[in-house]
Order: C-alpha cells, then sequence, then structure tokens
C-alpha cells in the first residue's frame, strides 16, 4: 500500500512539474506585448518642430496688376505675359466707352534659377522697351525659426523709343528712367496675402522744372482668394507729397484672378493706362472715381524649358 501510494506521488509530482515546463517553453514562445516606444515618439514630434518649411503661393502670379509680385518663375521656366489696356470707360459712346482704343505690353520672364529672374518688355505707350532683374532675397518659412515674411528685390530700366519734333535733343541717356523696389510680403492665411512695395522712381529728364526726376512711392497691395481658381486683388500706389508732379495722380487698381492649368487670367480696372513703373507711377493722369477707369486684363502663360530632376 505504501508502495502504491509513493509511486503514485511521484507520477504526481513529475506530471506537475511536466506541465510547468510546456507552460513556460510556451510562454518563452510568445513574444511579450511591445512597450510604447517613447524616445522614437519624442524624436519624431523634435523633428516636426524643428523642421522648416517654405511658404508657396503668396501669390499665384509674377504680377499683382501693374505692379509685380515677390513671385519668380522658377528656374527654367519661361513666362510670356501679355498685359492689354482699353481706354477710359467715360470716353463716351463714340470711342464705344474705350474698346476702340488700345494700350499693349508684350512680355518675357525667364527664371535663371529659383531666386534669379530676367526679364524684357515692350509698351506700345510711347513705345517704350524695358529691361529688369529680380531676385528673392528672402522666403517666408515656418517651423523652427520662421522667416515672417517675403522679400524681393527688383531693378529696371526703360527707354522712350519715340520721334520727337519738337527740337529737343534726345539722346539715349535723356530716354532713360531706372526703378528700384523692395517687396516685402506676407501670406497671412491660405486665404489672405498682402505686400508692400517701396519704390524709387528715376527719369533722367523730365518735361518741366515743376516735375521732379526722382520719384517715390510706396505700393500697397493685397491678395484674398475667393475659391480654389479665383481670388480678388487691389493695389494702390501712393506718392510722397515731395513727389508729386502737376497734374498727377496715384495709381489704383482692382482686379478678379482666374487660374486655368497653364495659365493666370486677370480682369481688371485701373486709373493707369501705363503698365510698367515709369508710366503707372509717374504718368498717371486719371481721377479712378471721376469715371478716368482703364478696363483691362493681363494673361500670363508658363512654358518649362528646363525640367527639374
Amino acid at each position: 500500500m505504501l508502495h502504491f501510494y509513493s509511486y503514485g506521488f511521484r507520477a504526481a509530482v513529475m506530471s506537475i512539474v511536466g506541465l510547468l515546463c510546456v507552460a513556460t517553453a510556451a510562454a518563452q514562445d510568445v513574444p511579450p506585448p511591445a512597450a510604447p516606444d517613447l524616445l522614437s515618439d519624442l524624436e519624431r514630434q523634435t523633428t516636426d518642430t524643428l523642421r522648416r518649411e517654405t511658404v508657396q503661393a503668396t501669390f499665384k502670379g509674377t504680377r499683382i496688376i501693374n505692379g509685380h509680385s515677390v513671385e519668380t518663375p522658377g528656374a527654367g521656366t519661361l513666362i510670356f505675359l501679355i498685359s492689354h489696356r482699353f481706354g477710359t470707360l467715360n470716353s463716351g459712346a463714340y470711342n464705344f466707352f474705350g474698346l476702340d482704343q488700345a494700350t499693349i505690353r508684350l512680355g518675357l520672364e525667364y527664371g535663371l534659377n529659383d531666386r534669379l529672374t530676367v526679364g524684357v518688355g515692350r509698351s506700345s505707350l510711347e513705345k517704350t522697351y524695358d529691361g529688369f532683374l529680380k531676385y528673392r532675397a528672402l522666403r517666408q518659412t515656418s517651423g523652427a525659426r520662421p522667416m515672417p515674411v517675403s522679400i524681393t528685390l527688383f531693378a529696371s530700366s526703360a527707354i522712350n523709343t519715340l520721334r520727337y519734333t519738337d527740337g529737343v535733343d534726345y539722346t539715349l541717356p535723356r530716354r532713360l528712367t531706372y526703378t528700384y523696389q523692395a517687396m516685402i510680403a506676407r501670406k497671412f492665411s491660405p486665404n489672405l496675402s498682402v505686400q508692400l512695395s517701396p519704390t524709387v522712381v528715376h527719369r533722367n529728364l523730365v518735361d518741366t522744372r515743376q516735375m521732379h526726376n526722382d520719384v517715390v512711392a510706396l505700393g500697397v497691395a493685397g491678395r484674398q482668394k475667393l475659391s480654389k481658381r479665383t481670388a480678388l486683388m487691389l493695389e494702390y500706389y501712393y506718392r510722397l507729397p515731395t513727389s508729386e508732379d502737376p497734374g498727377t495722380r496715384n495709381a489704383i487698381a482692382a482686379g478678379f484672378d482666374i487660374e486655368t492649368g497653364g495659365h493666370v487670367f486677370q480682369l481688371h480696372v485701373t486709373n493707369s493706362q501705363g503698365m510698367i513703373e515709369k508710366h503707372f507711377m509717374t504718368q498717371t493722369y486719371g481721377n479712378f472715381f471721376d469715371g478716368d477707369i482703364y478696363f483691362g486684363f493681363n494673361v500670363a502663360r508658363n512654358f518649362t524649358l528646363k525640367p527639374r530632376l
């Protein structure tokens, strides 16, 4: 009886030990639940915080209405720009409210790289040829150490090629006008962008002693997005009182942008007949609120001549 009891006891102990070994082996085969990788999460959050992102599309094109925007075409991109103005709306039915008259400028702009742009153009007003350089000095960024604004520098020259018969010696230097401008812009939200443009225009020759060779102005412009492909544009150039010529006025304009794939089409009204700095900053004579309003449009078409790698 004792022998049977001892044998049964040993068998029970051996069974328990075997079950424990099997349970231990099974437990070793099943990986423990993964603990949260707090270090990786912390590194990821830190990286996101330190990442700097460039703010894109402060304005949709290189022009606001009359003046330039901080935008440049980008490396290898050529822009063909057509700017057109009819006559004033108050010119009457005989001139079909300005539609019988027209002023036009054709221009080309090319991005030598993502920051530097060179451009040329020809205006029918005073048969003027112009050329310019445009450089993106700073770009607005978000994230670590954000840059709050974008800054683009602009310099241009223009030459009047009209034939004069008044006996004045219009030599080449006397026909030249120079413009220097700094454009400072900020995109406050996906829908709203604002730009300030302090500007100096120097004319080598003016018509009378009462006119100024140097004109100093401050441009203020804004873009309010209305939908995915449309936006409202406003622009005003204020000249300092010491720069105002008799009979001239500050340039004001309002436009409606429509983006259609490869080009931007803009309809606008303004009191300025000219479409380069020499004209709209120093030779604007119309009173916008008296009906001296020129209706016009800008069409910009982009061509990629050098694809990005």
